[in-house]
């Protein structure tokens, strides 16, 4: 009778010590993975960019670049309008660009070998998976609150309003802001766990995601009351209906927008949140969780045995887009020629040798899709409409500029290179030759409609692109940075912004009207020299 009414207790008293236990693991874990990314110098920047995104969120009353536009009109800078805007922008910025900041953890595991620590422990794989998916999340709540006490600053800075009411400012913070961004640390756990998702590709596709995700999101058919970006659109509308403002036919408008003339006020105190969009956003973390915990089905926790069994993590590879992921540079070096090589001669090598560095690997289904980008631009009636879709293509291939030295150990080999200036032209030369291949067919199109302003633009774009995936890669000595800023910079272009093109896909009156092509080609310049200033200055304290 005695062993009959013990043994349920000890199964109990055994299920709640291994609970407590592997919760610890998980939130030691987690403060352990956060601290160490708080220590990095990286972390400083990502905080100063917070507070730079909050000072764009509540812009001076004359401003022509807003985020927040209601068909014209903006609230009073109270409380809760600068709560509300700057908590929006967190979720619509932060929710796509930090993804790119958090995404390595795993990776990180892998390539300093703390993984194979971590296999030998106890360690369940969901507490590690819960373990990454919470450091995630701190980072980027860590972002979300410097917003959050930004914004009361910022609120006292522009003198519409002297009083701060803690509860409105900080409201939609919990409620917009944080949901998308346990999303968004997720996605980052579930992506790293994939093959396919680790590298360049992964970035791409997050890209695509995040956006279908925040569009749809401020739709108000969206499920769990989406972003939440309906409730507060129509609280503004009903604010502005009465004082009388007609806001039929007024468009609620969320995003860095340009603005004919200054928006005029109206006073707004807050949404109420109800509690159907207070469970809606707890399902969200809820969905957040199981989406960490779902690479369990095949993660292997870098234990080598799981390998062999089954599905498991790839060894780490950089972010590029290949078939073959050979080192790009060869250690067997050719025979001694017999006669010196002329200059020119030399500058070819030099620059026919990057271009293959640059190109190996790809697969022929790449250069499938860029002929078919090609054929395209020849059949369509507007050649400049081609141009970005052909130049957003090569995104993984231009990101290895100024990186892949760094990523096959061979920096300190080509370190004692005699003539550094004349290796890194030839880099960003190869990028320009691939920029210009892959941009051909707009370029024949526009040459035969005597459409020389496009020329002129496509000529400085092909000179700029390559030369920012340079000085990109050279300073920061990773893909990812690359990717993340062309990736927002051509979106800017797509859609309509003028101030960004680089490429002379937005017209006016049949006139590119961007940038002028020769003011881009300085600035290719620029960048180039800053490339090569960087690489000296690093070269030197070595």
């Amino acid at each position: 009778m005695t062993a009959r009414v013990t043994a349920p207790v000890m199964v109990r008293v055994t299920v709640r010590v291994t609970v407590r236990v592997t919760v610890r693991a998980t939130v030691a874990l987690a403060v352990a993975d956060f601290r160490e990314r708080v220590r990095r110098p990286a972390y400083a920047m990502i905080l100063l960019a917070a507070v730079g995104l909050a000072r764009l969120a509540v812009p001076p009353a004359d401003s022509r670049w807003v985020i927040l536009d209601v068909g014209g009109y903006r609230g009073v800078y109270t409380s809760a309008w600068v709560g509300t805007a700057t908590a929006l922008a967190g979720a619509l910025w932060l929710t796509t660009g930090g993804f790119y900041l958090i995404r390595d953890a795993i990776g990180r595991d892998e390539r300093t070998r703390v993984g194979q620590l971590v296999a030998a422990t106890p360690l369940r794989t969901s507490a590690y998976l819960l373990g990454k998916f919470l450091s995630d999340f701190l980072v980027l709540a860590s972002m979300a609150g410097v917003l959050a006490v930004t914004a009361p600053v910022m609120q006292l800075a522009r003198g519409e309003s002297g009083v701060v009411d803690p509860v409105a400012l900080l409201l939609p913070f919990a409620a917009i802001t944080l949901p998308p961004l346990a999303l968004t640390a997720a996605a980052a756990v579930l992506f790293e766990t994939v093959p396919l998702l680790r590298g360049g590709v992964g970035n791409v596709v997050w890209f695509v995601v995040s956006l279908v995700l925040l569009i749809g999101g401020q739709s108000r058919s969206a499920p769990l009351g989406g972003l939440g970006v309906h409730q507060a659109a129509d609280s503004m509308r009903a604010a502005l209906a009465a004082r009388g403002v007609d806001v039929h036919g007024r468009e609620f408008s969320l995003g860095l927008t340009s603005v004919t003339r200054s928006l005029r006020t109206f006073q707004w105190d807050g949404f109420s949140v109800t509690g159907a969009f207070l469970g809606g956003r707890l399902v969200v973390f809820l969905l957040a969780v199981v989406l960490a915990l779902l690479p369990c089905l095949w993660f292997a926790r870098f234990d080598p045995a799981r390998r062999l069994s089954g599905p498991a993590v790839a060894p780490y590879e950089p972010d590029v887009a290949t078939e073959d992921r050979r080192p790009a540079f060869r250690t067997t070096l050719p025979s001694t020629p017999r006669v010196a090589p002329r200059p020119g001669r030399a500058l070819r090598r030099l620059l026919s040798g990057e271009l293959r560095i640059l190109l190996q690997g790809v697969s022929r289904w790449w250069w499938l899709v860029a002929a078919g980008v090609t054929a395209a631009a020849f059949a369509t009636p507007e050649p400049a409409t081609m141009l970005p879709f052909a130049w957003i293509w090569p995104v993984l291939i231009w990101s290895r500029l100024g990186t892949q030295r760094v990523e096959y150990g061979v920096e300190g080999l080509l370190g004692a290179y005699p003539a550094p200036r004349r290796g890194l032209l030839a880099e960003w030369a190869a990028g320009v030759v691939l920029t210009a291949v892959t941009g051909v067919g707009p370029l024949v199109r526009m040459a035969v409609a005597t459409d020389w302003p496009g020329v002129r633009s496509w000529a400085g774009g092909t000179l700029l692109v390559p030369a920012l995936a340079l000085v990109l890669g050279v300073a920061c000595r990773t893909h990812r940075v690359f990717q993340v800023v062309y990736l927002g910079l051509w979106y800017l272009a797509v859609n309509g912004t003028a101030a960004v093109d680089y490429m002379g896909a937005v017209r006016s009156e049949g006139l590119p009207a961007g940038p002028s092509p020769l003011v881009v080609a300085v600035l290719a310049a620029a960048l180039v020299c800053a490339a090569l200033a960087v690489r000296t200055a690093r070269h030197a304290v070595r």
